[in-house]
């Protein structure tokens, strides 16, 4: 078949291949954006293989006047950037020796062999610069059907990186058959091989994670993980159990879907994976927000927090969302204190800020409705 998705005929991307083509070396595009095309969806990345060695790639791209970065040059990949956007470009290869973490590869001369050391068969597509694909490891097949299959045998696969397992995971959220649920022999693979998982690093988890978090629907995957014992290795204590209903409230809600917030309700800990400042900072402030009324978590914490107060709370009270939800947060995330120390002239230090605080708890309890007048009136009745 040939893919004729909008990226293919750029002037960047056609560069790169161009380079490599006139310094006499071959050039696919593979992996992901292949994937996508034949689905006729976006590609975040474009990934080129080919024969050519990064010196070699390095050469060419050079003598095309394009810029070459060895971003990772010991495992075959320089990064050619043309028109200021870059572009991964590795050298076919094999592996040598695996360890569940980590590979030891070497460069090889064919898409063929290159295609055997990918993880899964959907991910081995690849395409020549006028878009027509090569399918060496039968990947179309699978996925028109919609079935996440490993290439081969996927007890090897999963144990040359374990990581795969979480990637079978979140590929079947994104990719799979609902309907059909998880290709059988690959279950059985994965679950054999779960116990390894804690071996992995936090940051390769925590990215693959927010990934399958952030599919439009991670319910069905979510659950076999936690069934065959993955999910509790990586998020110990969580549970998958009220997925399904922060999806579809999210849906409800035209939100867009939202991973730290799946994750939060399903009892995910920034103990247990590496995440950012400030995605840290929000997963910890669930536990502040879904303790306050929706209109103070909205003032409080911003519109973001309060929708995962919104959400979970209406989840573990097993209700809809309120009516007038988004009326109440954008109305609380908007609010400002009327009341200013200058209005308060004759106090200061602790005794300034012990009043504030009680005439803001004032204002809160009455949703904003009491006026700066009548926050003063009060405070100074006799």
């Amino acid at each position: 078949m040939k893919i004729t998705p909008v990226w293919l005929d750029h002037p960047p991307v056609q560069a790169v291949i161009a380079a490599l083509q006139a310094a006499g070396f071959e050039s696919y595009f593979v992996g992901g954006c292949v994937r996508n095309a034949v689905l006729g969806i976006p590609a975040t990345d474009i990934d080129i293989a080919t024969n050519a060695h990064p010196d070699q790639t390095t050469a060419a791209a050079r003598a095309a006047g394009l810029k070459a970065v060895p971003t990772g040059a010991n495992h075959g990949t320089v990064t050619v950037v043309a028109d200021g956007q870059g572009f991964e470009v590795t050298t076919y290869r094999r592996d040598v020796a695996t360890d569940g973490r980590h590979a030891v590869v070497t460069f090889a001369d064919s898409i063929e062999e290159d295609a055997l050391r990918r993880d899964f068969t959907m991910n081995a597509l690849y395409a020549g610069a006028g878009g027509q694909v090569l399918d060496p490891a039968g990947g179309l097949e699978d996925l028109r059907s919609r079935r996440v299959r490993f290439i081969e045998d996927p007890v090897r696969r999963i144990a040359e990186d374990r990581l795969r397992i979480l990637r079978f995971f979140r590929l079947h959220a994104w990719y799979g058959d609902k309907s059909a649920g998880p290709d059988p022999e690959a279950l059985v693979a994965v679950a054999a091989a779960v116990d390894g998982l804690p071996n992995l690093s936090r940051e390769r988890i925590t990215a693959e994670l927010a990934k399958l978090l952030a599919a439009p629907d991670p319910v069905q995957a979510t659950a076999v993980m936690e069934q065959c014992g993955a999910l509790g290795q990586i998020l110990p204590g969580a549970s998958a159990r009220v997925l399904g209903s922060v999806v579809l409230l999210e849906a409800t809600a035209g939100l867009a879907p939202d991973w730290l917030r799946r994750l939060a309700a399903i009892g995910g800990s920034d103990a247990d994976l590496r995440l950012s400042k400030s995605a840290a900072r929000r997963l910890q402030a669930v536990q502040t927000v879904t303790g306050l009324p929706l209109h103070e978590a909205a003032y409080r914490h911003g519109v973001e927090s309060a929708w995962d107060a919104a959400i979970i709370n209406a989840v573990l009270a097993r209700q809809p969302l309120h009516p007038e939800t988004t009326g109440i947060i954008m109305c609380g995330a908007g609010a400002r204190f009327p009341v200013a120390a200058g209005d308060l002239p004759a106090l200061s230090g602790k005794a300034l800020g012990k009043c504030l605080r009680q005439l803001e708890a004032r204002w809160i309890a009455s949703e904003f409705t009491a006026t700066r007048a009548h926050l003063l009136a009060e405070r100074f009745a006799p």
